[in-house]
């Protein structure tokens, strides 16, 4: 009868453990797994940045990786074709116009040879990449683009529309730049100090910002009104993103016990949170990336070796751990891949560009669905954001919204985008040889500042051609000599 009862008691206890038990999730992203790419398909030399900037230093397309680079005297980046891996010459050209560090640099995304880059010389520039990379130092951008009166920060393309910019300044300011006239055509003025990053959803029609003021909004991009709007007393927020068009948001951040922290947020609703869960004790930024997809989410820690990977859910946990890819080098910051760039033969679902500092080793790490057949696998590869842009400036800025124009990575995926990047004319009126625009006197701190840049420019180069023009005085003279000492004049 005691042994009876034993096994009764026994028996109880387990089916209580084993209803607390988490049921079994079936996901075809469960073993997902991280791969590092060989030491061939590394780009090993690269002089990286040493700016303790909390950005990644590093964007990445189809065609071109770009890479901000230590750099005496003025801010300067590396733009490097794909194809090239191996080791990088030291005096590889690179993209030197700028007078300050280079702090952000983005590609756009529907042309894939135009990059753009913001700088504490308070300037954001375009530079056009020419075909197969650059041969030689590249210091003419063909857009100059002055309207903050304090450093560039950051920097994000709209999603849908071509040659819409937005850049956030130290001013505490977003500029919103129509590139088509070269112009801000909107300045969003409602951060109480400084902005630390910017993420669109699906199509663009809204915009959310964290702040150094501890704020989490959610914006409408084209008047600049706050939607929503957390006081983040508990989650001291550091980066968003938006969830895709799920109408959710994540946030990464630090509790009030300084551990990194990761919030979900209902875009319609900041009020509170709907959940809030702690990562580690380390100090490092945690980076969010978020893969529409795949509903696949990573976090990756700056200094951290590791990517940490979920999967997000619409309903309750939402949010599922899946696996962790670990590395022992340390990461500065990760350029992620375009779909369209992916390798969907082998099943890459995601692609970072490591920056490891201190081997000055640039490193891709595949996130990998295993998979036993070689064709393609259209569950894990649904339709997704191509290269043409949905909507023109005029039709955005007119109030228009437009969902992106979706691509099958099936037959599209190394299509190139027709779209071409054209620099607006610069009006001048001319008086008597001399244009009045250029030489109106500045009325601003900020205009002055334009003003003195552009002619530091224009100084360096008259230097140049000047050097070159001695250089080939030199040349003439000395074929004069030859043919006046050639046998023929004796």
């Amino acid at each position: 009868m005691r042994d009876l009862h034993k096994s009764s008691v026994l028996g109880s206890k387990h089916s209580s453990l084993m209803s607390w038990r988490p049921q079994y999730r079936s996901s075809k992203f469960r073993n997902v797994y991280g791969k590092a790419l060989g030491r061939e398909h590394c780009f090993d030399g690269v002089p990286i940045t040493k700016n303790v900037h909390d950005n990644h230093f590093c964007a990445v397309n189809a065609r071109f990786l770009a890479i901000v680079t230590e750099s005496a005297g003025g801010g300067s980046f590396l733009v490097i074709p794909l194809e090239q891996t191996g080791r990088i010459e030291p005096n590889y050209p690179k993209v030197c116009g700028h007078q300050g560090n280079v702090l952000d640099i983005k590609w756009n995304p529907f042309i894939e040879n135009i990059i753009a880059s913001c700088s504490e010389d308070t300037s954001v520039r375009i530079w056009e990449i020419p075909e197969g990379g650059l041969k030689r130092n590249m210091t003419e951008a063909v857009l100059e683009l002055y309207g903050h009166s304090r450093r560039v920060g950051l920097l994000e393309w709209h999603p849908t529309t071509n040659n819409i910019l937005f850049s956030a300044g130290y001013d505490y300011k977003v500029l919103i730049w129509n590139l088509d006239i070269g112009e801000p055509v909107k300045m969003i003025d409602c951060h109480a100090d400084v902005i630390l990053c910017m993420s669109f959803n699906t199509d663009g029609s809204l915009l959310a910002t964290t702040c150094k003021d501890k704020r989490l909004r959610v914006l409408e991009p084209r008047s600049g009104r706050v939607l929503q709007e957390a006081n983040c007393k508990n989650h001291r927020v550091n980066r968003v993103v938006f969830l895709g068009s799920t109408k959710r948001l994540l946030t990464t951040g630090v509790s009030r016990w300084n551990t990194r922290q990761i919030a979900l947020w209902d875009q319609e609703d900041l009020s509170m949170p709907l959940i809030e869960e702690e990562i580690d004790g380390l100090s490092g930024l945690l980076f969010p990336f978020y893969d529409a997809d795949t509903h696949m989410l990573y976090l990756a820690g700056k200094g951290d070796g590791n990517i940490r990977y979920y999967e997000i859910g619409s309903e309750k946990p939402y949010l599922s751990y899946l696996m962790e890819f670990r590395s022992p080098a340390p990461q500065k910051g990760l350029g992620v891949m375009p779909k369209h760039g992916l390798d969907v033969s082998a099943c890459e679902v995601f692609r970072f560009y490591k920056l490891v500092t201190l081997k000055g080793l640039i490193e891709p790490i595949s996130m990998i669905v295993p998979r036993r057949s070689e064709t393609y696998q259209e569950d894990i590869y649904p339709m997704t954001p191509g290269t043409e842009p949905a909507l023109t400036p005029d039709e955005w800025l007119s109030g228009v919204n437009r969902d992106p124009i979706l691509m099958s990575l099936k037959e599209g995926y190394k299509r190139t985008s027709k779209v071409v990047f054209k620099a607006p004319v610069k009006k001048s009126v001319v008086v008597n040889g001399i244009d009045l625009l250029e030489n109106v006197p500045p009325r601003t701190e900020n205009e002055l500042l334009r003003m003195f840049f552009r002619q530091q420019d224009e100084i360096r180069r008259l230097k140049e051609e000047l050097a070159q023009r001695d250089v080939r005085v030199r040349q003439l003279q000395l074929e004069l000599k030859n043919l006046l000492n050639s046998p023929k004049n004796n």
